[in-house]
């Protein structure tokens, strides 16, 4: 059955992309969907269905899917940018554009920590984290989407910090722990504060990641009660299993398992989190650029590594990167449905890939091939230049 939205101002963009193979929506509850057509307008999804069911006349730009699978665009929940696409760290450029060849079509700042000479004081945090938010708002590489203006917090901060973060359009916290708190107290009082004026928080998880940095165990974690255990699978160093298993208990905040964690302490969550059956809470990342350089293809081997190893269908895997995610963020991406964003990454099984077909091939630990990738409505990428050749690959066709 078609869902469709009213229609729009005839001045927009309309894309529709048919004879897709194999739709996965996002969701959790629902994560194949039996349809093979979406219909864009604009940067919105206004229809999803059967191509004989929806209006796909007078298109801006067909493309034909060619059998492959659709997807929501890829968001990755804790990245560390500096200063447009170019991260201090390695000395590297283009980082971020190489991740939209990865599938990413949206990232999330966990602090702009790597910043050479990152201003502790709290004037100049602040000023900081403003400048970094409106300028990723404005700089999209490639089209990527990124939020950042991430400040972290430091001694001495009061209430009307937040407020005015809040109202110079700041929306997330760096990673608590990075900078001068370091107990959970204090934490948990700013914390607070930001939850309060819309701010939303991470809390490292596990030992140092660099030099300066310091550990931060589940009592630190449960005390200030972030609205994210940031790398609950450590970043990289993990806690004890014990320690990791009563977070995923005793706290019902989003756990985060990113690429540049420990592996086997990042499988852990997950299990526990479906024996909890609270696979909702699980989000997925890369914590990069870090010390271990950038990862392009991180969020795709996270899905393929959570499937092949983790016991869960590659369709689930998918929610974790995109769907949940986006509901744990209040993001309007993440989900193909009627009214979200038209952002899309078409996959298909790699070249020579055992696997029967794209998802049989991730769950035999398998990267996916991207032949495309799209935000609000338009190809920012074709065949990508990372991951192995895809099978078959979608062609624009008007």
């Amino acid at each position: 059955m078609a869902h469709d939205e009213p229609s729009k101002s005839a001045s927009q963009t309309k894309l529709v992309i048919r004879n897709i193979g194999l739709l996965l929506s996002g969701e959790l509850a629902n994560p194949i969907l039996d349809v093979d057509t979406v219909v864009a307008v604009g940067d919105r999804i206004a229809a999803v269905g059967k191509e004989k069911d929806v209006d796909t006349s007078q298109p801006t730009v067909t493309i034909d899917a060619k059998g492959t699978a659709l997807a929501p665009g890829l968001i990755d929940s804790h990245v560390h940018p500096v200063c447009g696409d170019w991260t201090p760290r390695q000395s590297q450029l283009g980082w971020i554009d190489s991740y939209l060849h990865g599938g990413v079509t949206t990232m999330i700042s966990a602090g702009e920590v790597h910043t050479p000479g990152r201003p502790k004081d709290i004037v100049g945090l602040k000023a900081m984290a403003i400048f970094a938010q409106r300028a990723f708002h404005a700089f999209r590489p490639g089209g990527v989407k990124i939020y950042a203006g991430a400040p972290v917090i430091e001694h001495g901060m009061v209430e009307d910090d937040f407020k005015e973060l809040a109202a110079a359009g700041v929306k997330i916290l760096g990673e608590v722990g990075l900078g001068s708190v370091k107990d959970g107290k204090t934490a948990h009082q700013m914390v607070s504060w930001a939850r309060k004026y819309g701010i939303q928080s991470t809390i490292h998880t596990g030992g140092p990641s660099i030099p300066g940095s310091s550990l931060i165990d589940k009592d630190m974690v449960l005390e200030t009660d972030a609205d994210v255990i940031g790398h609950v699978n450590g970043g990289h160093t993990a806690l004890p299993d014990d320690q990791i298993t009563a977070l995923c208990e005793r706290s019902t905040r989003a756990l985060e398992i990113v690429h540049n964690g420990n592996e086997r302490a990042g499988l852990l969550a997950l299990r526990t989190a479906m024996e909890l059956k609270q696979l909702d809470r699980v989000i997925l990342g890369t914590d990069s650029p870090a010390g271990s350089g950038v990862q392009p293809l991180g969020i795709v081997r996270m899905i393929s590594l959570l499937s092949s190893l983790g016991g869960i269908p590659a369709e689930v895997a998918i929610c974790l990167a995109t769907g949940n995610t986006a509901k744990m963020r209040k993001l309007d991406c993440g989900i193909v449905a009627p009214g979200r964003e038209a952002s899309f990454v078409l996959m298909d099984k790699a070249q020579h890939s055992a696997g029967k077909n794209l998802l049989d091939s991730v769950q035999k630990g398998d990267l996916p091939g991207i032949g495309m990738v799209i935000i609000d409505g338009a190809i920012s990428v074709q065949r990508s230049r990372n991951t192995p050749p895809a099978t078959a690959v979608p062609e624009m066709v008007t």
